[in-house]
Order: C-alpha cells, then structure tokens, then sequence
C-alpha cells in the first residue's frame, strides 16, 4: 500500500488490529518512552499518543516493532524491492526473463523523486523546537532527542536531491548548553554520509544546510537507515519502497520534504560544536557526553494534525532490531555480492551490532593441498573491515563451510563451528590502534580501540566442553565458574581497578591452568566478568557482556600464550576480560518510580489493559 503520509499508514495498522490509542495525558519525560519499552517488550502493537504532556501534538511508536508489523506496512512493494536489489547484482536476469521483471521495471520509475510545482512548503504552520514533544527517554539522558529523524543535506560539489544524503542521526532538541529554540545538536558517527557533505561544506568555508524531516509515509524513514553505497540517493529508494515518488521543494535555500510531519531546517557552521549527550543507546550503554555539531535553527514546520513519530533505543533487542531485519531481508546478498568470495555476513544485534561481526566466505586457493587453513577467508576479512559500515566491526569471526549449511544468523550453531576448528595459536589476528564505533566505549578514546579477527577453518579439532573443567572450580582469586555455552567458560573475578592489577590477575590464572591444559581441551575461550551466573544464564548475556566490554588487544589474554614474529598466539584457553572498566559508559536502566507510575495505564481501565 502506497501512504501518503503517517497517519494513513497508522489507521491502516488500527483498522488491521496492530496500534492501539492512548487516551490518557503521558508524560514525554521518561513516561512515554517506559510506555514504549514495555509494550515493544510484550511483542504488542503500535502506539499513538494522543495526549502529549506540554505539547498540542500527537506521537506515534512501536511502529516497527515487530518484523511482520514493518512487513506487513510495505506488503505491496516488499517483493519487487528485493527483486531490483537482486537485479542490481546480476542484471542479465532482467534480459533473460523481461517479462518476469515489468513490474519491477515499472516500480522503478517511482526513484525519480518529484518537485513540487509550489514556491513554499505545503506545511500548515511555522512553530518552535519547543512546541514539539520534547521526549526524553532515559533518566541520565541531556535533555529531549530526536529519535527517528529523516537529515537531509546536499553536496556542496553536486548540489540536488540526486546526490543528496539521507541518515538517521539523532537530534538533541534542549538541554546542556543549548540555547532554546535556536540551537539543535546534531550526533553523527564515523562512515556517515554527512561527514563528507560537512567536509566539503567547511573547504568552501560555507555553512552546512541542514533539514530534518520527521514523520511523512514510512518508506522515508527506512531509507533514512539503508546502507546505500554513498553518492545513491536515499530519496530514491525512498520512492521505490514506498510506491510512490519522494516529494520536496525549496524554502529559503533548504530541501524541504512536504510530505514530512514535521520539518527542522538549520545551519552547521565550520568548527562550531557543543556537548551532546547523553543518550542511552543501542548498545545498552550511555553514549556520554562529547562534543559534536551545533546547528543553529532555521525555521521549524508542523502539518495540521502532525504526528510526531519517535523510537526508543536500548539494550538491544529493541523496535531498531526490526529495522534492521528488515533492511537484511531486503538487500539479502546485497553485501557478499560487493565483497568476492563472501557468502554471509551478520552483524549480531544481540551484542549492540558493530561490536560482533560474523561472517562465512570461501576457501579455493589452493585446492591441490590436503591440508585446510584459512587463507581466502584473511583476504575477506580485510576487505570486509574494509567495507562501509562493515569496517566498524571489533570482533570478527569468519570461516568457510564446503556443505552450505552454516549460517551466521544461527548465533550460538556458528560460533560452536567456530570453536570446535580455532587453532588459537594461527587464527587469532589483531588490529591495534584503529577506529571502531563512536558508541562503543570499551577502547582508548572516542572512535579509538582495536579489532580481532578469528579466523577458523578445516577439520573438527576438539570436542567442545558441555560442563566445568574441575579444575576451574578450584582456582583462587576467580569464582563461580559456569558454562556460558559449549567451550565457553565465565569466571567471576573481584571489580576491575587497573590494568596493571589485571595483569597480575591474568598471570595468577595463568599459572593456575598452565600445567593442567590437557584438562582443557573442550575449553577455547574463558570469560573473566563481573557475574558469571548472568554471563551464563543465556546467549544473549553472553554476547551482550563479552563482546561490548572488552578492547581486544587490552583485555584478550592466553593461557601459555607467546608471541612470535610479532604474532600473538596461545597453547591453552583464549582469555577475555570483560569486567566494566573505569572508563565505560553506565549501562541504561528504567526508573522504578516511572515504572510504577505508568501501571495505571496496563490496569483495568487502562488504554493498554491486557497487554502484559
């Protein structure tokens, strides 16, 4: 179905039963968000608000929700979508079965994005940042964010909407230092688009010019996170998923969506940045408080009856979750056909995405030798933490399956494959003093860490361990030791105060096992936390402590471990710290107070009763 704007597309999921009204007056600060969690929590439907605390506006969330909800909202253009992505990677198809592909043909004329024939916006009416619905989301957060934003900005080199960039980056509206009404913050990470138009923008000595569209028809803001290969206009695919054109024009020099509920236009002047944050994000965690962008406000317009769309992100999995498993159901081998030889690739939402990266490629070099060892698979995993947003990636693990049976959405099946092949003394390859996401806070700075790849093929080369090694039952200093998963120990360890207290740590551990490693055999890597029990309770504990706590080549260790021609290895257990540091972010946590206080509305009465 092609909407037009939000709203029609939120009757239509009120009329198929998926969103329910909320009568009652909430609070946008913490309330709606604890409303939102609780609901995407119970697997339950979309909301709209209608009785903003403080604002005359309406919001809207858990639009995305579940996977067959965002399915279910692009059910009419869904399958030509992922026919012309497929098409792209082989185009012969398109000769070899034309009629076949019509449709698809036919649904591309709908990329062309269309000018309005109108000197000004068709928008009803000039309003301030403070008239929106100033969310705010988490207790420890800077002030109201916008979450599911549409920042459009254009090539200072290529002006035009066909060269133009769409993102999602989140939008502080208040709080800190900014001035009310007329100053914004603008976050935007490493290996985005902006970064680039804003580079070019500062060359000329000329201000970025900024609009950030919120709401419009629900193809929008999914384009707004498709990673597209920079300089293909987001508005296109817009057009194409959403079944018809993008619309725009100018106002005072700025694209203007006139199909958005609600649009920001500013200016980001060169070397003009103010504290943003914090914001609980993603990865569980609090992205703190650092310097980036200020946009100075331009004008704001609203739509009559605007709904104001918004998303609340946290511990994942969370309504981005299904973003993202919709954008891989779309693009299905879209990736692995830029990257030769890579079959698979998945970055685990689990683990917060970018911090556990899992991928199976193809080993055909040397096909005359008996002997299996990764070889095409090291090439790959540098053209893949060489590739876009893929190069954010802090763990990597990768290998080769002859059968086509492993997959990597199969989380804790691949990583058993994994185990049972690592040599740990040849497959463990470090990058030191590299770049990794801006929200993952276990490195050395802002955008600062280092990555590992583990690279494992060939035959199975030990039985992996289904309970505790007696003799990690015995050790001192560490406690508590439970299966996390097959191969996979945690040990509890006292809090973490240094990193010279956790060498000595690491080497009382170290000459506990040293002379026992022939009992470990089923044992290839051992995580030194903060709770063992937590760690081993399921697999997403598991992923979500290991690999967003740990800066590899600070606080991975090895049992008997050497190295050797600058190359580390060990003869026993890999070892990961993955206590909390000093220098991590706080993980996000709800509010009691705001969670007994929003009980009213899952009670008898309530516009949410039955939703548990």
């Amino acid at each position: 179905m092609s909407y037009v704007s939000l709203e029609e597309c939120l009757l239509d999921l009120e009329k198929n039963g998926q969103l329910v009204r909320i009568k009652e007056e909430v609070d946008p600060y913490l309330e709606m968000a604890a409303i939102h969690l609780r609901v995407y929590e119970a697997g339950g439907p979309a909301l709209l608000f209608e009785n903003v605390k403080g604002s005359r506006f309406r919001a809207a969330s858990n639009i995305y929700g579940t996977i067959e909800r965002s399915k279910f909202i692009f059910r009419d253009t869904f399958s030509l979508v992922q026919k012309l992505i497929a098409l792209k990677g082989d185009p012969v198809k398109a000769l070899k079965h034309p009629l076949d592909n019509l449709k698809v043909g036919l649904a591309a004329v709908k990329a062309f994005p269309l000018k309005d024939p109108i000197n000004k916006p068709v928008l009803y009416e000039e309003i301030q940042i403070s008239d929106l619905p100033l969310i705010q989301h988490w207790p420890m957060d800077g002030g109201a964010f916008v979450t599911l934003p549409q920042v459009y900005t254009e090539d200072a080199d290529q002006p035009g909407i066909m060269k133009a960039n769409l993102g999602m980056y989140r939008i502080q509206l208040n709080g800190n230092d900014y001035e009310t009404n007329k100053e914004i913050g603008l976050h935007y990470q490493l290996h985005r688009g902006i970064g680039v138009h804003q580079t070019k923008a500062n060359a000329k000595g000329l201000p970025l010019k900024v609009s950030s569209f919120v709401g419009g028809p629900p193809a929008d803001a999914v384009a707004a996170v498709m990673p597209l290969p920079e300089g293909i206009s987001e508005m296109t695919f817009a057009g194409v998923l959403g079944g018809r054109r993008f619309r725009y024009t100018y106002q005072d020099g700025f694209c203007i969506s006139t199909d958005a509920d609600f649009v920001i236009t500013g200016e980001v002047y060169p070397g003009e940045n103010k504290p943003e944050g914090p914001f609980g994000d993603h990865l569980g965690y609090y992205s703190l408080r650092h310097d980036f962008p200020l946009m100075r406000v331009h004008k704001v317009y609203a739509k009559k009856n605007a709904i104001w769309p918004f998303t609340v992100v946290g511990r994942p999995p969370q309504e981005d979750t299904s973003f993202g498993e919709l954008i891989h159901e779309l693009t299905g081998a879209a990736i692995p056909q830029e990257i030769p030889g890579l079959k698979e690739v998945h970055a685990v939402d689990a683990a917060g995405v970018h911090p556990l990266l899992l991928a199976i490629g193809s080993e055909r070099y040397t096909p005359y030798t008996p002997a299996k060892q990764p070889a095409e698979i090291l090439t790959i995993a540098n053209h893949v933490l060489g590739t876009g947003q893929l190069s954010l990636a802090k763990f990597l693990f990768i290998t080769a399956d002859d059968t086509n049976q492993l997959s990597t959405h199969a989380v804790q099946t691949f990583m058993e494959y994994i185990l049972e092949r690592i040599d740990l003394s040849r497959d463990v390859h470090f990058y030191t003093n590299t770049t990794i996401d801006t929200l993952d806070y276990s490195g050395t700075g802002l955008n600062s860490g280092s990555k590992v790849v583990f690279a494992a093929y060939g035959e199975v080369k030990r039985k992996l361990c289904t309970e505790v090694p007696s003799i990690l039952s015995t050790l001192s200093v560490f406690e508590n030791a439970s299966i996390a998963m097959p191969g996979v120990i945690a040990l509890k360890a006292s809090g973490f105060s240094s990193y010279d207290e956790a060498h000595k740590q690491m080497e009382i551990l170290n000459e506990q096992l040293l002379s026992h490693t022939d009992a470990l055999t089923g044992v290839v890597l051992i995580i030194v936390c903060d709770d063992a029990g937590f760690v081993a309770e399921n697999l997403r504990n598991y992923v979500w402590v290991t690999y967003t706590r740990c800066n590899p080549s600070h606080d991975i260790y090895g049992i008997d471990s050497f190295t050797l021609n600058k190359h580390w290895g060990c003869h026993g257990p890999l070892v990961i710290d993955a206590r909390i540091k000093p220098h991590h972010a706080p993980p996000v946590e709800k509010d009691p107070v705001i969670e007994k206080k929003i009980d009213r509305l899952f009670q008898k009465g309530g516009s949410l009763y039955g939703i548990k």
